[in-house]
């Protein structure tokens, strides 16, 4: 009788308590501002949980026990549904536009963002063709350098229109990350940062807005009540915090303040409430659940589930850093949620999923 295989413990309790410190964040944050939206105390926690946990939940389980190959053999497809999710959010009737952005699919009462689920599609498509160019790529190194940009450049496009630069900037650096694991030249990775430091430089300059983010960024002082202003509140809510923070619930800049507080800056009112120390367990959470990711890859036979361990790693842990960083000042607002914390069914769910997969990924890691 073959053993049991069981998935890595440690980071099954990291993907836990990160959920958990999400819905006890989101229940904190959102109560007044939610009464004050909806007339409900507790519309937005609900939401969240219906909406985002439950069916993450569902759907991170029936990940945990499919065959690894499954994910490898209809990775193509899943990158495609994606896409043509992507191109429905500009058919009128089913695409919905809020803040001058085309995110949103509506279906009846509910919406999803289709730009969340494409962060993990992207990364298990990519898995699998770089996976499968490893072998190739050795015979000739150059093969897989204009290919890898041209599927990078296809999804770009999507983002670019909707427009959401940030998830951009998240999945186009997952992917460099992946295919510099993946043992491509770094020649290759070279070239791919240089041209995306131009097209960088190109959206930037055909949209003023960017540019006088950027500049913001550099001195907020230059429009404190424009595009300042909601940075400048987030580090008033962090610093008001203190050592402990002024208890839960007690947030001052979630009453009109701070802009977005239950979503981007949902990190400020964190900090604001429970202080520099809850600021520090949440960190040390995203920290860990990154180094057990990392841990678990390196002991992955398997180049396929390798890569996607990194993949999902460095995605999860490069969004937490720049929202948390985008807050403290330390790199440019972008408007990307904090994973597992900011409310938002889609990347909820898809969160949950990744981990699901993680956790699938970890029964064959070879642990001491």
């Amino acid at each position: 009788m073959s053993k049991k295989k069981l998935p890595d413990f440690i980071l099954l309790g990291l993907c836990v308590s990160l959920v958990l410190v999400g819905i006890f964040i989101l229940a904190s944050v959102s109560s007044s501002f939610s009464l004050q939206r909806t007339g409900n105390t507790f519309f937005f926690l609900n939401h969240q949980l219906l909406l985002g946990v439950l069916p993450g939940l569902l759907a991170g389980t029936i990940a945990f026990f499919l065959p690894l190959s499954f994910f490898k053999k209809y990775s193509f497809l899943f990158l495609l549904a994606t896409i043509v999710l992507l191109a429905m959010v500009f058919m009128p009737g089913i695409g919905g536009e809020f803040g001058g952005a085309s995110r949103w699919i509506f279906l009846g009462p509910f919406s999803f963002q289709p730009s969340e689920i494409l962060k993990l599609a992207f990364i298990l498509y990519a898995a699998s063709w770089l996976a499968s160019r490893h072998a190739k790529s050795k015979k000739a190194p150059n093969s897989t350098l204009l290919p890898f940009a041209a599927i990078v450049g296809i999804v770009s496009l999507f983002l670019i229109l909707q427009p959401d630069v940030g998830t951009l900037g998240v999945i186009a650096a997952t992917g460099l990350v992946m295919y510099f694991l993946a043992g491509t030249p770094i020649w290759h990775t070279a070239a791919m940062i240089g041209m995306g430091l131009l097209a960088l430089g190109g959206l930037i300059a055909i949209v003023p807005y960017r540019l006088n983010r950027f500049l913001v960024f550099l001195n907020s002082d230059l429009d404190p009540l424009g595009r300042g202003y909601q940075a400048k509140q987030a580090l008033i809510g962090i610093g008001s915090g203190g050592l402990f923070g002024t208890g839960l619930g007690l947030s001052f800049q979630k009453f009109g303040s701070l802009p977005e507080p239950i979503s981007d800056s949902i990190f400020a009112v964190f900090a604001e409430e429970l202080g520099f120390v809850g600021a520090v367990v949440l960190l040390s959470l995203f920290l860990a659940f990154a180094w057990r990711s990392f841990v678990i890859a390196k002991r992955v036979p398997d180049p396929f589930a390798k890569l996607v361990v990194w993949g999902i790693a460095f995605w999860i842990f490069l969004q937490a850093t720049v929202n948390i960083g985008s807050m403290l000042g330390l790199l440019p607002l972008t408007g990307i949620p904090l994973p597992f914390i900011s409310y938002g069914g889609s990347a909820l769910m898809t969160e949950l999923l990744a981990c699901g997969i993680l956790l699938n990924i970890s029964k064959e890691a070879k642990m001491p």
